[in-house]
């Protein structure tokens, strides 16, 4: 049986705290940028070569010298809401999300890693971070209703969590979206997210989706969903699953000089090919 470790508080203090940068560097000063690129259905496009992409470092053309197609290794942290708004009352929204992400986690390759995260009035790794998706997958099937929502405080401690894990990092949170005492706003949420190296993948299931949702995708790279419909959400979950297989990896030294002190650089991602969309973090912070 696994047991439920709790994250103590003085993790979501260094989260809060914002004082690590992205770990962008696999060289000295090479930047590297996830991309995702889907036709007009939605579908991932995956004919591409370095010649069909630019990137502009503030505006500024750069030079792509690294190039990867295809898959790369996984690490993806699921966060699960299951506060009292999504299960009392409502036991078919929880069960939903819970379906859900049974389902994202069957879509993963076996050498994906995942780590399960619950989001109650504690935050709690309830199935380390491992390749073993069956211990996940119980970890997902014993979680019930229980406690508040302090939201933007869970998914500041999910990032943390992550972030040390090597290779692509994800967070995938299904929420209702409704954040209550958390002690880090919506707009240092989205600056900490710029301060790490995660693919935000917020999924709201509910009346609305808050902005924050969407400012957290753009900042990362990631997608944000809004998901009326819950028998879809299970199809939502596995094309998620299908984009994070389908990403390019570019790789470039800026055409800047070296600043001694940490200073943000926005990132704009172009695809040389018409009717399709390409989705990618906005920017990063330089050590």
């Amino acid at each position: 049986m696994l047991l439920e470790a709790a994250i103590v508080p003085l993790v979501i203090a260094l989260a809060l705290a914002g004082t690590t940068y992205a770990q962008f560097t696999s060289g000295v000063n090479l930047v590297e940028v996830y991309a995702t690129v889907t036709d007009q259905r939605g579908a991932p496009v995956r004919d591409l070569t370095a010649a069909d992409f630019r990137i502009l470092e503030d505006g500024s053309p750069q030079t792509i010298s690294a190039f990867t197609a295809g898959d790369f290794p996984l690490a993806v942290a699921i966060g699960l809401d299951r506060s009292f708004s999504m299960g009392a009352g409502r036991a078919a929204r929880l069960d939903t999300a819970k379906s859900a992400a049974r389902a994202f986690t069957d879509a993963l390759k076996p050498a994906d890693q995942v780590m399960v995260i619950a989001v109650g009035s504690e935050t709690t790794v309830v199935a380390p971070l491992s390749t073993n998706h069956e211990a996940a997958l119980a970890a997902i099937d014993r979680l019930d209703a229980w406690g508040t929502t302090p939201l933007y405080d869970a998914i500041a401690v999910a990032l943390d969590a992550i972030q040390s894990a090597k290779g692509r990092r994800a967070l995938v949170v299904l929420s209702d979206g409704s954040d209550r005492y958390s002690e880090i706003t919506a707009a240092a949420l989205v600056d900490l997210v710029r301060r790490r190296d995660v693919l935000v993948y917020p999924v709201a299931i509910g009346a609305q989706r808050p902005a924050v949702f969407a400012e957290l995708a753009t900042a990362s790279g990631g997608r944000s969903v809004f998901q009326t419909d819950s028998r879809e959400l299970s199809a939502t979950l596995t094309s998620i699953a299908n984009e994070l297989r389908s990403q390019f990896l570019l790789g470039y030294t800026p055409a800047r000089p070296v600043t001694a002190q940490p200073s943000w650089h926005s990132i704009e991602v172009v695809v040389n090919r018409p009717g399709v969309r390409v989705k990618a973090r906005d920017g990063y912070y330089s050590k």
